[in-house]
């Protein structure tokens, strides 16, 4: 069966004076139907570049330079702006993280979900201020046949994100990005926007997106997770597989960076920070931060090596060749998977 959205050797990359820098470098992964990805990487990496790719959303000094994003057997890049206009919101929906700037504060709220189902051709105007109420009784806002008059600014944080679930869900899309759907809410109301989000994918038999920087977040939702770095995506499988067995260091590093550990217990922090798109190091891009590195890794790029079942890492940890030459350290992290 062919994923619902495959994408292939996707780069995008933004113009500067001296020369072009990618913020997403040869990126492939693909979604089945009903299935949940997680995205997950620290601020920079590329993930919100990567979904507004996907969306053919990037602007200018921003393009996509090369691959493939196949969407139900068409590829969105050769689609003319008409063509896709008609996906964005009816094929494939974007909840975006921030819904104080997503929401226009001079419109109310009704009338920005009635405007999507409009523009679709999916409801005559009276219809759709019917079915806007039910979209915001669908995502638990309460007294929705009064909440549909109010602006932006008269609900709360979490309210305004239930209000963009409501606008991505009112189409009925196949596929729903989520990016950083829980980035400023409190620990509540973002267990009630996942808890949500979990309801509304089961009843609608929706595909799922989520980028997050949250593992917890991956943890609790997703079905497989992609792990990303520098605008390459370093490791790849089921949630089960890389939260029991991680496969490449920065991996490992974000997982022994969550919290949980006793009261007083120090947090574990990765050394280093995030390279500049356009001075990353030779080799792999995580070897000045890596605490295996070894001679192959500042030489050339790693490719996917089977890390495991379904599992793929981009790491010269799991390339037999190289097994002579790593050090003791590596070689105890390699073992103690």
């Amino acid at each position: 069966m062919s994923a619902l959205l495959q994408v292939s050797n996707l780069t995008t990359v933004f113009d500067t004076p001296r020369r072009p820098v990618a913020a997403v470098d040869d990126v492939s992964f693909a979604i089945e139907a009903g299935e949940t990805l997680g995205l997950v990487g620290e601020s920079g990496s590329g993930k919100s570049v990567t979904a507004l790719s996907i969306m053919r959303l990037v602007q200018p000094p921003g393009r996509v330079a090369g691959g493939r994003i196949v969407f139900n057997g068409q590829d969105l890049l050769t689609l003319d702006d008409k063509a896709m206009r008609a996906i964005r919101g009816a094929g494939i929906a974007l909840i975006f993280q921030e819904p104080m700037t997503a929401l226009n504060p001079v419109f109310r709220v009704g009338d920005q979900i009635a405007e999507t189902l409009l523009v679709h051709g999916r409801a005559t105007r009276r219809e759709a201020k019917a079915r806007a109420v039910e979209l915001l009784r669908a995502v638990r806002i309460p007294d929705p046949g009064s909440r549909v008059n109010d602006y932006p600014h008269q609900l709360s944080g979490g309210m305004r994100q239930r209000v963009l679930i409501a606008i991505s869900l009112a189409c009925q899309p196949s596929l729903v990005i989520a990016d950083e759907p829980t980035t400023a809410l409190d620990v509540t109301i973002q267990a009630e926007i996942l808890d949500l989000l979990r309801e509304m994918k089961t009843a609608m038999s929706l595909s799922l997106l989520l980028i997050t920087h949250d593992l917890g977040v991956i943890a609790e939702t997703a079905d497989r997770v992609a792990v990303m770095y520098a605008g390459r995506i370093v490791e790849t499988g089921p949630v089960r597989a890389i939260f029991r067995n991680p496969g490449h260091p920065y991996t490992r590093g974000l997982l022994a960076s969550m919290p949980g550990g006793g009261p007083g217990q120090r947090l574990r922090a990765i050394d280093g920070s995030v390279p500049l798109l356009g001075a990353l190091p030779p080799g792999c891009a995580f070897n000045p931060r890596c605490p295996d590195r070894f001679e192959p890794c500042t030489e050339a790029r790693p490719p996917d090596y089977p890390a495991g079942p379904q599992q793929t890492a981009k790491c010269y940890l799991h390339d037999p060749q190289f097994a002579s030459r790593m050090p003791q350290s590596a070689i105890r992290n390699v073992d103690a998977r």
